[in-house]
C-alpha cells in the first residue's frame, strides 16, 4: 500500500487506486465498489473507536462510585464525543496538525510512562512462562470453548482478530497527503513508521500488562480488565489517572478516524460516488466542513442499534475492520493482474514488490474469512457471529447499485478535476501539488479554476481543459484530456 501511496498520492485512497489500476473499461466499476467498501469501512470504525471510548468511560464510572450504565446514557456519552471531534476538526490543517503531536506524546511518552509506572509499582510480576506460555480459552459460555470443540489453533486465529481491528487505517495516510507536503515520499513513509510504532508500542504494553497481572481470575472476569490491573498495582487513585490518559489516547486516535474519514468522502463526493454537494471547502474554515458532519453523523447513526441489541451493533461494527480490508485488497491485487497500468513511485519495493503483493492479498483472503467464523460456544441468536450478514448487505448494496444505476453515471473521477485526475505520471520525486489559494477557489466550492506553478513538482498551470505540463528534466510532456 505505501508503494501504491507513493504512486498515486490522492485523498481518495484505494478507491482511487482501483481506478488508476484498473483496465480502462472497468476502472468506474472497481473504483465504486472499492469505494464504497472503504466509506462504509471508515464510518463503521470511527463509530468502534467512539463507542469504545464511550464504554470506557461508563464502565470505568460505574466500577469507581456505582454509576449505572445503559445503552442510552453510552449513547449520550457517543454524542458528545463525536461532538468534540467535529468542533476540532472544524479547524485548518496547520491548527490540526498540533493535535497531532500532542497524539503522539500520549501514544508515546504517556503509554511507555504508564508502562514503565505499572510494572514498578505492581507488587508481584507473573514469570515468563505464565506471559508467553499459558493459554486460555474464553470462547466457551457456560461450558467447553472452541478448543475442545475444535482445536486450540482456532482459538489463536480468533484471537489475531484483535490485533486486525486495532491495527487498522493504513489508508489514513493517503486522506490526507493531498494537504501534506511532499506526498510522494511522505505519505508512504509516514503509513509505514505508524504502523511499526503502533506494533511495537503495543506488543510493549501487552507484555507489560500481563507480566502485572496479580489474580488472573480477578482480572479476567472484571467488567473491565485494564483497570483492574492498574489499580492493582497503582492503587484506586494512580489507576484512575492512568485509565484516564488511555481514554485520551483512545479520544485522538477516534478524532483522527473522523478526520481521515471526512476526506475520503470529500474525495469520493468529488468523484461523484456520493451527492457532490460533499464536496464543498468551507470559505472560513477551511476545511470539508460537510463531510465532517456528514461522516460523524453516520457514526451516531450506526451505533443506534446497540439500544435494541448489543449483539446487533457488534454486527454493524463488524463490517469496520473486513470492509477495509477488502478496500484493500482490490487494489493490491490490481497490481498482480495489470502491472502495466503501475508505474511507481520515488517510495519503491524493487523485487520484493510481487511477493509482498501476493502475502499481502492471501492474508487479506485469510483475515476475512477467519471474521466471518463464530467466536464463542455455544452458537445461538445472541453469541451468533453477524458479519458475513453485514458484509452481504454492504456487498449487494455495492455491487447491485452499480449494475442497477452507477454504472450509467459513475466514471470514477471527476472530469474537471485537474489536480489528481493524472493517470501514472513517471513523477522523479516531486510534490504533486501545491494547494489552491483561497482568491483561487469558485465561491466556497472548494475547485480550482486553475492552480499555482510550483516549482518543486514541474506542474504547471492548469486550465479548465485539464492540460497539465509536465517537466521532467529536459523533457516537457503534456497530458490531455485526463
Amino acid at each position: 500500500m505505501a508503494e501504491i501511496l507513493s504512486a498515486i498520492p490522492t485523498s481518495g485512497g484505494p478507491y482511487f487506486w482501483a481506478y488508476m489500476l484498473a483496465p480502462q473499461g472497468q476502472a468506474p466499476f472497481f473504483a465504486w465498489v472499492t469505494g464504497w467498501f472503504n466509506l462504509v469501512g471508515q464510518i463503521a470504525v470511527t463509530t468502534g473507536i467512539d463507542f469504545g471510548l464511550a464504554n470506557l468511560i461508563s464502565t470505568t464510572a460505574s466500577v469507581t462510585n456505582g454509576y449505572q450504565d445503559t445503552a442510552g446514557k453510552t449513547l449520550g456519552i457517543l454524542a458528545a464525543i463525536l461532538i468534540s471531534h467535529v468542533a476540532v476538526n472544524l479547524f485548518s490543517v496547520r491548527r490540526l496538525r498540533l493535535m497531532i503531536y500532542t497524539s503522539i506524546v500520549l501514544n508515546t511518552v504517556g503509554i511507555l510512562s504508564l508502562v514503565i509506572s505499572v510494572l514498578a509499582r505492581a507488587k508481584t510480576h507473573q514469570p515468563a512462562t505464565f506471559v508467553f506460555g499459558k493459554f486460555f480459552d474464553g470462547t466457551g459460555v457456560g461450558g467447553p470453548g472452541w478448543s475442545i470443540r475444535a482445536s486450540p489453533a482456532y482459538v489463536a486465529a480468533c484471537g489475531v482478530l484483535m490485533s486486525q481491528y486495532t491495527i487498522l487505517g493504513y489508508d489514513a495516510s493517503a486522506h490526507l497527503c493531498e494537504e501534506t507536503r511532499k506526498a510522494v515520499r511522505d505519505a508512504p513513509i509516514g503509513l509505514l513508521s505508524a504502523i511499526a510504532a503502533s506494533a511495537g508500542l503495543g506488543f510493549f504494553v501487552i507484555i507489560g500488562m500481563l507480566f502485572s497481572i496479580q489474580d488472573f481470575d480477578t482480572v479476567r472476569t472484571s467488567p473491565l480488565p485494564i483497570l483492574t490491573i492498574l489499580t492493582d498495582a497503582c492503587g484506586e487513585g494512580g489507576g484512575l489517572v492512568l485509565m484516564v490518559l488511555i481514554m485520551l489516547c483512545v479520544w485522538h486516535c477516534g478524532l483522527f478516524s473522523l478526520t481521515s474519514n471526512s476526506r475520503m468522502m470529500f474525495a469520493f463526493a468529488r468523484d461523484g460516488g456520493i451527492p457532490h454537494r460533499l464536496h464543498i471547502i468551507d470559505a472560513h474554515f477551511k476545511c470539508p466542513i460537510r463531510t465532517v458532519l456528514f461522516g460523524a453523523s453516520c457514526s451516531f447513526l450506526l451505533a443506534l442499534p446497540v439500544l435494541g441489541s448489543r449483539v446487533a451493533f457488534n454486527g454493524t461494527t463488524s463490517i469496520a475492520t473486513i470492509g477495509l480490508y477488502i478496500s484493500y485488497g482490490i487494489p493490491i491485487a490490481m497490481t498482480l493482474a495489470f502491472p502495466r497500468n503501475f508505474k511507481r513511485g520515488p517510495f519503491k519495493l524493487g523485487g520484493a514488490s510481487k511477493p509482498v503483493a501476493v502475502i499481502a492479498c492471501l492474508w487479506i483472503a485469510i483475515v476475512t474469512v477467519v471474521f466471518c467464523l463464530p467466536t464463542v460456544n455455544p452458537v445461538t441468536s445472541q453469541t451468533f457471529n453477524y458479519t458475513p450478514v453485514a458484509l452481504g448487505i454492504v456487498g449487494l448494496f455495492a455491487f447491485g447499485s452499480w449494475f442497477l444505476w452507477a454504472r450509467r453515471w459513475f466514471t470514477g473521477r471527476c472530469r474537471n478535476h485537474c489536480r489528481v485526475c493524472i493517470r501514472q505520471l513517471d513523477f522523479l520525486g516531486e510534490e504533486m501539488v501545491g494547494g489552491p489559494e483561497p482568491n483561487d477557489w469558485e465561491g466556497s466550492q472548494g475547485r480550482p479554476d486553475r492552480l499555482k506553478s510550483s516549482e518543486s513538482s514541474g506542474l504547471k498551470v492548469c486550465d479548465k481543459k485539464s492540460r497539465i505540463t509536465v517537466n521532467r528534466g529536459f523533457e516537457v510532456q503534456e497530458y490531455e484530456g485526463l
